[in-house]
Order: structure tokens, then sequence, then C-alpha cells
């Protein structure tokens, strides 16, 4: 007989969060769909990870629990090892340390299976703190803009070219639910070897192959805390170099791309490069950004003038504008 392929497949990446994995697993195994495979991945921690989720191992939802003898260095090489295990025709990496509702599942999957061809299902997410309280900031790239509908589905390729562009949209996987096969297409891609960015690389190119659908229910919960890889690298400047390849990449991918639109998204580089401490990152960073994108120092000045000129010209391209609207895209 053969066994059931589950619709999806639940992917947790985890590292040295032991102390959040039993919270985790609870609010993945009582969410209200339950036809999903559980894979659980373990990139050598050295707390007591494995202690807990060997307390999981034959949980009837458990299809995989593998534990890696060397750290990769890399979440994204643990993202690409679930999705090759991953049977599900949509996958959900639940990062370790996050949370979520317990309707998550039952609401993307009844949003994915209306339409053909969308690739990235993305809800609202809340930010949380290392106990788990809600926190005060607003966690969506709309900000405090709510939208006024549910949801509303984007074309791909647009959204990659207007939204992805500027700053990468989809803030934690773990508010994600992705279709399998388009991943799989990932797997020479860039972004496994990436330490920071290659989240964003992931997203962007997931969205040259299908739509996003956004559902503004804050159904996901993305933990806050000091131990995050991705404080570290803005911090010490590491992921700067990072989000000046994922640019390269998309300005490579849309050759047409508008100069002055290019020159705004180098001057906030080169904002992001001001901040860092070290003066000799910041060098070397500089050089990077002109050998790379031929970003300019006078990028910076043209991204804090048009602050000013958009109020006057109302054609000027700005984030906000360029940007795909709601109301454009509402079925």
């Amino acid at each position: 007989m053969n066994e059931k392929v589950p619709l999806v497949s639940v992917v947790v990446p985890n590292y040295n969060y032991a102390r959040y994995l039993d919270a985790r697993l609870t609010s993945i195994l009582n969410q209200t769909f339950q036809d999903f495979e559980l894979i659980l991945l373990d990139d050598a921690s050295t707390d007591n990870s494995l202690e807990i989720l060997d307390k999981y191992k034959n949980n009837p939802h458990v299809s995989h629990l593998v534990v890696n003898e060397q750290n990769t260095g890399s979440p994204f090489k643990q993202w690409m090892k679930g999705i090759l295990l991953a049977k599900g025709e949509w996958i959900w990496i639940a990062e370790a340390d996050d949370l979520c509702e317990s309707t998550f599942l039952e609401t993307c999957v009844e949003q994915v299976q209306k339409y053909s061809n969308i690739s990235v299902c993305m809800t609202a997410s809340k930010y949380i703190d290392e106990n788990g309280r809600i926190l005060p900031q607003e966690a969506n790239y709309w900000g405090k803009n709510k939208p006024a509908v549910s949801a509303c589905r984007f074309p791909g390729k647009a959204y990659a070219e207007h939204n992805m562009y500027w700053n990468n949209c989809v803030i934690n996987a773990s508010g994600v639910l992705f279709r399998r096969s388009y991943a799989i297409n990932l797997f020479d891609s860039s972004f496994v070897n990436m330490r920071y960015s290659g989240d964003w690389v992931f997203w962007f190119q997931m969205l040259l192959q299908g739509d996003m659908f956004e559902i503004y229910a804050q159904l996901n919960k993305f933990r806050q805390h000091t131990a995050k890889v991705s404080v570290e690298g803005v911090r010490l400047g590491n992921r700067i170099k990072e989000d000046i390849d994922v640019l390269f990449l998309m300005e490579k991918t849309f050759p047409e791309m508008k100069k002055y639109k290019r020159r705004l998204a180098h001057g906030m580089i080169y904002r992001k490069i001001k901040k860092v401490n070290d003066a000799d990152k910041r060098i070397e960073l500089s050089r990077y950004l002109s050998e790379r994108l031929g970003g300019k120092a006078s990028d910076l000045k043209l991204f804090h003038l048009n602050k000013y000129l958009r109020f006057i010209c109302p054609w000027l391209v700005t984030i906000k504008r360029d940007r795909l609207k709601l109301y454009d895209y509402i079925w």
C-alpha cells in the first residue's frame, strides 16, 4: 500500500534553541490543519536541543530527525536540506525560536488551494520578546498602514522588481508557506552559501517563478533576541556585503531598471555603511559597493534629497511609489 503523501511539509531548523523548542513544536502539532509531516533538523547544537528533539522523534507527524555532526555555518543550507527531504506540495520553514497561531496552516492552505501559480503565501507577523510577550513595534513592511482587505494576490515578477528590490519584504520565514516544486529549482542558487541575506535571494527567486499572496492576519510570532544571526550581521557590517550581492543579482535580473531607482537603492546601502563603527570596514564596504554596483558617495546625497523632492515632484520615483499598489491587485 502506498504511503499517503502529506500536503504540507513543516521544516524546523534548529541551532541552540533548546529553550524555545517545546513551545515551538507544540504550536506546530496543535495546528487546526493536520495534513503535514514534520522534519526536524539540528545543526550540531551544543545545548540540550537533542534531548528535547528526541522526545518528539516518535510522534506520527515526524518523518525525519537529522542531526549534523558539524555546524554548516549557514542557516540556508539547512533550509535546502529540509526542502530536499520534503514530500509535501507546500513547505513551511518554522524557525525553532518562533511561534504561531493555531490557524496558521489552515488559513494559508485554504488560500493557496484556491489559485494556480501561487509561489509564496505570506501572513502578517507580530514581534515577541525572549519570553514570548508581544512587542509594540510594527513587524510588517507596510508599517502602520494595515491594508483594509484580508488578503491580496500580486504578480510575482512585478513584486520581485518593485517590492523586494528595496528590502526583504518577507521578514520571517516562519510566516510563509511556499511551493516545494519551485524551491527545488533553487538547489544551485547563491542563497544556499550565504549567512545573512540568503532569505532575501530565496524569496526574490521564488517570486520570479510564481505569484505572491499576502494574508493580513497576524498569524506568525517572530521572536526578537540578541542571539539572532541577523543582529550580529548588522552590528559588524557583515550583512551589508551580502546585501550588495543581492542588489547585483536583482539589477542583473532586471537590466531595464532605471538608473535613478538604482542610485536610490545604492544610497540606502551607503547609509548602512556609514553606521558601521569600524572605519576600515566602512572603507572596505564602500569600495565593494563601487566595484560591484558602481555605487558612489553621491548616491547617498541623492537618497536624502529625494525625501524633499518627492513633495514637489509627484512623478519622482520613491520607495513607496515604486511598490505595487494594493488596490490594483485585489482579485
